[in-house]
């Protein structure tokens, strides 16, 4: 049977403008459940449904095909079953939907693979994502109304302790699997249904602007980063201009050039230094009496016409594995070094194929601190690797 996954995207979002596509972690938001989809391997096709052109183009920039929602579907009263059922009319060879929430950026491929087996080898009609949790429950007295509350889950004079008590299941969104024939009459769950218990830490739901900054922090600690492990960055390749400088060439009437930079990126410069992390610079122009003048104690390569060459002479100079390699650019000539660097970001304001080649996209602009927070990035990653190897 044809299992698809189903991303449900609509462009339009009363909390958060745009959410299934706003940068989390430096990573759109529905990036981090596609990526996960697509490493499963367990789906025959992988759909993201919207009715908008900019998380088309996203969805497509990961690898999903997208099914273009109708405006009846796509109002802020319609349900996910009514978006579900207008996907499979227009997709009669799809059997089974993996019903994916956006909204679940900690979501791994090997609960994707778990949940496949149950509904495919194990017979379930519908599966969908549950989370234990230890929290007691009291009765609603509404204001006015003259009476008390009562418990839910618990008797008061004798409380369980948390390693006594096994909790409760409550549904966290992450997924809803469930066969054609079960859509088809209404349901998203019913016949022979199961749950599957999804990890607390992966249990991640953004709904209103305060998780965000809370959900960065919990995808960066728990979230999926790719089948390949994280290694530890040795080296920083940045590009000067657009990254280090805001790519403006100032000329005076004595025809000499000038640049601007942000200190805050030069500080971002010494600390990766203090890591012991090298970082090194490139550029396609000859921009070394800038570089002079800055003062950076960083090794440099200017009047590049082969970038990605030269980040190969480093990366087998210096004997790094590209896991080890992080490559900040902003232009098309970066594109092919962003891809091949285990680590790679942008400047907000960088190019699109600059912005689609990399895994991170900055939130500040190029000469205005990206490099300081891309450098915040790497030492948050390297916060990752050093919990993994104690685990």
């Amino acid at each position: 049977p044809h299992l698809a996954a189903l991303v449900l995207a609509r462009g339009g979002s009363k909390g958060i403008p745009l959410k299934n596509i706003k940068l989390l972690a430096g990573v759109p938001l529905i990036g981090w459940v596609l990526r996960a989809a697509i490493d499963a391997g367990v789906f025959h096709s992988i759909w993201v449904s919207t009715d908008h052109d900019e998380i088309e183009k996203v969805a497509k920039q990961f690898g999903a095909q997208v099914h273009r929602r109708s405006p009846e579907v796509s109002q802020d009263s319609s349900t996910s079953l009514e978006a579900i059922t207008e996907f499979l009319n227009h997709h009669h060879e799809v059997d089974i939907v993996g019903n994916i929430q956006a909204t679940s950026p900690c979501l791994h491929p090997s609960d994707l693979i778990k949940v496949a087996d149950l509904i495919q080898k194990e017979g379930f009609d519908s599966v969908f994502s549950v989370v234990r949790r230890h929290q007691f429950r009291w009765s609603e007295v509404k204001k006015g109304e003259n009476k008390m509350t009562e418990p839910q889950n618990l008797n008061p004079a004798k409380r369980y302790r948390r390693q006594d008590w096994p909790g409760e299941l409550y549904e966290n969104g992450s997924f809803y699997f469930a066969k054609r024939h079960l859509i088809e009459k209404g349901y998203l769950q019913g016949g022979k249904m199961a749950y599957y218990e999804m990890r607390a830490e992966h249990s991640v739901d953004i709904d209103i602007d305060i998780d965000w900054p809370i959900a960065e922090q919990r995808v960066l600690s728990f979230g999926y980063f790719g089948k390949e492990p994280l290694k530890e960055v040795k080296l920083l390749v940045c590009s000067i201009d657009g990254c280090l400088t805001n790519g403006r060439i100032y000329v005076t009437e004595d025809h000499k050039e000038m640049v601007s930079y942000d200190y805050r990126d030069i500080v971002g410069i010494d600390l990766l230094k203090k890591r012991g992390i090298q970082v090194r610079l490139i550029s396609d122009r000859d921009c070394s009496k800038t570089l002079s003048a800055m003062q950076l104690g960083c090794v440099a390569k200017v009047s590049v016409t082969n970038k990605l060459q030269v980040l190969k002479d480093w990366q087998e100079d210096m004997g790094l594995s590209w896991k080890e390699v992080a490559f900040l650019g902003n232009e098309e000539s970066d594109v092919e070094c962003l891809k091949q660097a285990g680590m790679s970001g942008v400047p907000a304001d960088a190019c699109a194929a600059a912005q689609k080649a990399a895994a991170y996209i900055c939130k500040g602009r190029g000469g205005c601190g990206a490099v300081r927070e891309f450098a915040e990035h790497i030492f948050l990653l390297l916060e990752k690797v050093s919990s993994a190897r104690k685990q």
